[in-house]
């Protein structure tokens, strides 16, 4: 009885940890997307800006992916 207990609870810790992932990832993906339309937006009305907001938007980009790298390594790490 209790082995069975056990790998159902194991089962249900991979079916977790794999939501986990799953959401961080299509999470990080929503931001970076708003971030682009919202930088092409802001370049579209000033042009003159578009090395700043270029700039900018490459480093949120990248913020938003290491948080999610490091969403996704905590779900894999969840599994041991």
């Amino acid at each position: 009885m209790y082995n069975k207990i056990n790998k159902e609870m194991e089962t249900l810790g991979i079916f977790g940890a794999a939501i986990g992932a799953a959401l961080a990832t299509i999470g990080a993906a929503y931001g970076i997307g708003k971030i682009g339309s919202a930088a092409m937006d802001a370049i579209g009305r000033q042009p003159e800006a578009a090395g700043k907001v270029r700039t900018s938007m490459i480093i949120v980009a990248a913020l938003i992916e290491g948080a999610a790298l490091f969403a996704i390594a905590v779900c894999f790490m969840a599994l041991r």
